[in-house]
């Protein structure tokens, strides 16, 4: 029998599986902003929250204490990282980047999951445009200095009385060797244009037409064995499964598996919250059979509270649209996810808004960071709190501006 069954709504002891998007860096990132920003929401909403080394076994993580409403909470937090096989899939050359951007759109247009997206939220599909258009800009950049190069050394080499194929070659050569060292200019300092970056998160998800690689299938069946594992400890009161961005869709997958192999019977609760997602961009391509049955058969358990908090100013994600229902594979019965928004207009006073508003990738990180202007989302409470996250939102109607209408043309689901 769960903790709900039973009515008991404190959550004492607590352990969160954080599942990161497409990210290469070292989980330790996640720590130093869980310490920065929790710190500052503690000071804004007047509770205390503080951060030790962790105390179980398994992936990076910390161990957290807080004191919400005058309850003591003790959480685990352990990220499970995939940012090995994430820098597996950034290591192409800069002609194999520019081979995945013309492989990469073409799927995304020839299949019409890129008309149908834009049915959705025009600011992801920018956003995956952005790469396309930088890399674009940045080769006809290079060429233009090729040409250049060539044109001055053709301009130089005939006052000098060198000219034909020769001296045409050796030109042309020079230009083309400079254009290629400007395009490495470019790509060494991508960490300000994020366009390689971009464009090799697009392609991960597009490079099987939304199929599940083999590698991080076997990674997510690591994930399922450490919450499986968790959800055996008769100590804690609750589970929680948070995923941001791709993470969103990996741990729909992990969490329907876990499910349909079963769980104990007398076990936590067991939450899932998906921040800033972008499941469509992988269920809308026409090998996803996979992911679309998991949120089909997710969306009708009952076995667990999922919770999915976008914003319309994170215009990374597919703001206020229900992951299942876009997919086309809502069904009567339907119960999950209860779809809100962070409101970040609302819940960042206007100076802060106006100091994130441009930075696009910063606002796509803000689900886990502090609102100075807090409405009923807040990360640290929900992960380091006393309440469960289906206690914390029993009451919570969703959105009524949120997307529900099936869009994507392909929705076949794989059979179990």
């Amino acid at each position: 029998m769960t903790q709900q069954e039973h009515g008991q709504q404190q959550v004492r002891k607590r352990r969160v599986f954080y599942i990161p998007g497409y990210d290469p860096i070292h989980p330790r990132r996640y720590r130093e902003l869980y310490r920065k920003e929790g710190t500052a929401q503690a000071g804004i909403s007047g509770y205390s929250l503080s951060l030790s080394p962790k105390q179980t076994k398994g992936p990076y993580g910390w161990h957290a204490v807080s004191e919400m409403d005058g309850l003591c909470t003790e959480a685990d937090i352990e990220v499970l990282v995939w940012s090995d096989i994430v820098r597996g899939s950034m290591e192409a050359t800069i002609p194999g980047t520019y081979w995945q951007l013309l492989r990469t759109a073409w799927i995304y247009i020839s299949t019409g999951a890129l008309r149908r997206l834009m049915r959705l939220r025009k600011g992801p599909v920018i956003a995956a445009l952005y790469p396309v258009g930088m890399l674009l800009l940045q080769a006809f950049l290079a060429l233009l200095l090729a040409w250049g190069v060539a044109y001055a050394f053709g301009t130089v080499a005939g006052r000098a009385g060198l000219s034909g194929p020769v001296a045409l070659a050796i030109g042309w050569a020079l230009g083309l060797g400079c254009g290629y060292a400007l395009l490495r200019w470019f790509k060494k300092r991508d960490g300000k244009f994020f366009a390689y970056y971009l464009m090799h998160d697009y392609a991960h998800s597009a490079a099987s037409r939304g199929a599940i690689p083999p590698e991080m299938e076997a990674r997510m069946r690591a994930f399922r064995a450490l919450i499986s594992e968790a959800l055996q400890d008769p100590d804690l009161d609750e589970v929680l499964v948070a995923g941001h961005s791709s993470g969103a869709h990996v741990g729909v997958s992990v969490l329907a598996d876990l499910i349909r192999a079963g769980l104990p019977l007398n076990r936590p609760a067991l939450g899932f919250l998906t921040l800033g997602q972008v499941v469509p961009m992988v269920s809308f391509l026409p090998r996803a059979e996979r992911l679309r049955a998991d949120l089909q058969y997710l969306s009708q358990r009952q076995e667990l509270a999922w919770v999915d908090v976008t914003a319309p100013g994170d215009g990374c994600a597919f703001a206020l649209c229900d992951p299942v229902s876009v997919s086309g594979v809502a069904v009567e019965g339907k119960r999950w996810p209860l779809v809100f928004s962070a409101a970040f207009t609302q819940t960042l006073s206007p100076e802060r808004w106006q100091q994130l508003r441009w930075r696009f990738f910063r606002l796509h990180f803000q689900y886990l960071c502090a609102f100075d202007r807090p409405g009923d989302y807040d990360y640290f409470r929900i992960t380091a709190g006393p309440l469960t996250l289906a206690e914390r939102y029993k009451d919570r109607k969703p959105s009524q501006s949120r997307i529900d209408a099936a869009v994507s043309k392909f929705t076949s689901v794989a059979a179990e």
